[in-house]
């Protein structure tokens, strides 16, 4: 059955989003989001990427809950900025982290929390030396960023994917 369906979730995600996305839960829809859904499993398999292998899901849960927090807080210090006069020490710069993370998952889920929390932009990872550019909206403490993305998001990544 793998055969048919390699990626399930994936094809079942799709064809909801498909049926969400047309409004319709008619036999007609149903089938030709079946047959898209598939197809795109067919393509995804094909491309072989490498499974990710979980390793502690109760640290992914805490992570996913504090990179909420953290994007709430994010958003209101944005806001604030934006908003209010900018005081003087804030600055806008790009940052260079040292990485010890090297899983592919486990950078993927990093640059996707980087980039979605409000301030903040992934703008490079560097394979060869494992550092991390990042644009950074209030960098007044570079240290207190270069701890926070390694103690905070690193460690637990590690945790999880290594």
């Amino acid at each position: 059955m793998s055969w048919l369906l390699p990626y399930p979730l994936l094809s079942a995600a799709l064809l909801v989003l498909w049926l969400l996305l047309n409004q319709s839960v008619s036999s007609g829809q149903i089938v030709l989001g079946a047959v898209l859904a598939v197809l795109a499993s067919w393509a995804m398999a094909a491309l072989r990427p490498e499974k990710p292998h979980i390793r502690r899901p109760g640290v992914a849960l805490r992570l996913a809950g504090m990179v909420l927090i953290d994007i709430l807080r994010s958003n209101i210090a944005v806001g604030r900025i934006i908003l209010g006069s900018r005081q003087p020490g804030m600055n806008a710069g790009f940052l260079s982290i040292p990485l010890e993370l090297r899983s592919r998952h486990g950078l993927a889920v990093l640059s996707i929390i980087i980039t979605s929390t409000p301030g903040t932009i992934w703008v490079n990872y560097d394979a060869a030396q494992g550092t991390l550019l990042l644009h950074v909206l209030d960098l007044s403490d570079e240290t207190a960023w270069i701890r926070l993305i390694k103690d905070r998001y690193e460690r637990r990544l590690i945790e999880i994917f290594e």
